[in-house]
């Protein structure tokens, strides 16, 4: 795991994202890629694109940005970008080879209802890429325990693991694997994938309505310093991102929240 996309938006709320990211780049000696996107101004209900003006604001809230955190040495890049943040991050992505994108949980929520926004949402929809959620005023510390939520032990994508396995070994960590059954599962979701089997260091399971009951349930038991789940076609985080957000009463993690690709 050596590079890093850090998408940032406000000043406000990128310095926090942005050090997160740095201090966790640091320890696993990677490099941090940030970009910040600038769009299109509307204007008595036409469209004007003002380029120059919101390019060089965009250059101008990037420096103070960099200028707001503590670098630590870490080998950093920092790009503005015009046009849609998914696009973007796409097209970054094609361009560059990147393990892991940190992002703020809920980055442009005004709504303190939110967990996750509207844009960190559409890059766990539509971006093949694993992603790290931090929430607002989290402070980076050493993973020692990751807590993973499951349903299905079923893992049919190859190296959806392989991120997750990198954390564990770059930060000595070990894994509290969950399974939480609920109404309907079916069989052959009881098998827990042999790859995740040989990652776990311990393993529980837990009948309730959804995994998110189950994580609440066994939380403070593990007391994690993250939290793993894996983006499904279907399943119940795949539902609570249909919308591109996240409701706080349907999910929230005071934790930074680990989402593995599982399928686009």
């Amino acid at each position: 795991m050596k590079t890093i996309l850090v998408p940032v938006g406000s000043l406000e709320k990128g310095i926090n994202t942005l050090q997160y990211a740095i201090d966790f780049a640091k320890h696993i000696s990677a490099k941090v890629y940030v970009i910040k996107v600038y769009g299109v101004n509307k204007v008595a209900g036409s469209i004007k694109t003002v380029g120059n003006i919101l390019a060089e604001n965009c250059k101008k809230e990037l420096k103070q940005l960099l200028e707001a955190v503590d670098q630590k040495n870490v080998d950093i890049t920092a790009s503005t970008m015009h046009g849609g943040l998914v696009d973007n991050i796409q097209l970054f992505i094609k361009n560059i080879d990147i393990d892991l994108i940190i992002s703020a949980s809920n980055r442009i929520a005004k709504d303190e209802t939110v967990f996750i926004g509207n844009l960190t949402g559409s890059i766990i929809n539509n971006v093949d890429c694993p992603i790290i959620v931090v929430p607002p005023t989290y402070k980076f510390k050493p993973i020692k325990t990751i807590l993973m939520a499951i349903k299905s032990g079923v893992i049919k994508r190859d190296h959806i693991l392989d991120p997750l396995s990198l954390l564990l070994k770059s930060f000595n960590a070990k894994l509290n694997l969950l399974q939480v059954i609920t109404p309907n599962l079916q069989d052959e979701d009881l098998v827990i994938n042999e790859s995740l089997n040989a990652l776990k260091s311990t393993f529980t399971t837990s009948e309730n309505a959804t995994i998110f009951q189950g994580v609440l349930e066994h939380l403070n038991q593990n007391n994690p310093d993250m939290l793993c789940v894996i983006r499904r076609r279907k399943g119940f985080f795949m539902k609570l991102w249909q919308q591109n957000i996240v409701k706080k009463v349907d999910f929230e993690s005071r934790i930074p929240l680990l989402v593995l690709r599982g399928a686009i």
